[in-house]
């Protein structure tokens, strides 16, 4: 499998604009700026916020599929990802999960969540060094 987004930036790095579009078009020229990115801007996205959302996404995801196989069935699955930036990278992942799972004890929720937080792909690339690969060329 394989999925890509387009940015493209225009412009200074503190000055200038961006827009990321999505393979899906789910985001279609969605704006970025410095002061969407570091601001209190909050008409546009960020690099930090699509990670947020990815990961939150991810995990709530791997952890349907763990309670199925441990023989549950989540009605509901509310994930929210806080990401923290400092020097210059991504410094931490946090995860605030609220599920609603019939017949489940709260032993073995934490057991599938921990399982889910350690094993969904996302999770797995920010703890990890992943290849990055480039192709650059001038136009």
């Amino acid at each position: 499998m394989s999925k890509y987004a387009i940015a493209t930036w225009r412009g200074t790095g503190k000055e200038g604009k961006g827009s990321i579009s999505t393979e899906t078009q789910v985001l279609s020229n969605s704006p970025f700026t410095f002061a969407t990115r570091f601001g209190e801007a909050k008409d546009g996205t960020n690099p930090e916020e699509l990670i947020a959302a990815a990961h939150a996404g991810c995990f709530s995801m791997k952890l349907s599929f763990v309670l199925n196989e441990a023989g549950f069935t989540a009605e509901d699955i509310e994930t929210r990802c806080d990401i923290s930036f400092a020097d210059g990278a991504i410094s931490k992942s946090h995860l605030s999960v609220r599920a609603k799972v019939p017949g489940i004890s709260p032993q073995k929720f934490k057991e599938c969540a921990e399982n889910a937080k350690v094993n969904c792909p996302i999770s797995k690339s920010l703890n990890s060094k992943i290849e990055v690969t480039m192709d650059a060329v001038l136009h």
